[in-house]
């Protein structure tokens, strides 16, 4: 069975509570549960983590190796700032581990500072601005990429 990390950056346990017109009324308890329902329809087994912390992500990520086939992972904003997450993902990727870049929004519709990814350059693919779809088609296409079925 494929396995996959889900990561969800700083910020993202507040969801359905915090900025709502701009991230969604879905908390992210609901978006783990769609993710772990459509996972295992696809024959791939989800887990989600959530971290405010720059250090923690790095090490969800660098620990994810040997025991995931892939990571979806929403840096939030870490997107815009972090060389650390950015360089755990291209390590990762280089160890076979392909990541999909995900947000709820659409950066480049948003501030100027939050138009540039510095992890997205490092990612198999990026999905953005389809709200808590958006990780389901980044589920999706992540398990196109490493074999998982169904997808």
């Amino acid at each position: 069975m494929t396995a996959v990390l889900v990561i969800h950056g700083p910020n993202l346990n507040l969801l359905g509570r915090r900025e709502v017109r701009v991230y969604g009324p879905a908390t992210l308890a609901e978006i783990d549960a769609r993710l772990r329902d459509l996972g295992a329809a696809l024959g791939a087994s989800v887990t989600c983590v959530q971290h405010n912390g720059e250090g923690d992500i790095v090490t969800a990520i660098q620990d994810a190796d040997g025991r995931y086939d892939g990571i979806v992972i929403n840096p939030a904003g870490y997107t815009h700032t972090s060389v650390a997450i950015r360089d755990a993902v291209a390590a990762l990727g280089e160890l076979g581990v392909p990541a999909v870049e995900v947000h709820l929004s659409q950066p480049a519709a948003r501030e100027p500072f939050r138009h540039r990814s510095l992890v997205a350059p490092v990612c198999r693919g990026s999905v953005s601005g389809f709200g808590a779809d958006g990780y389901l088609l980044a589920l999706r296409g992540l398990l196109s990429q490493v074999g998982g079925e169904g997808a």
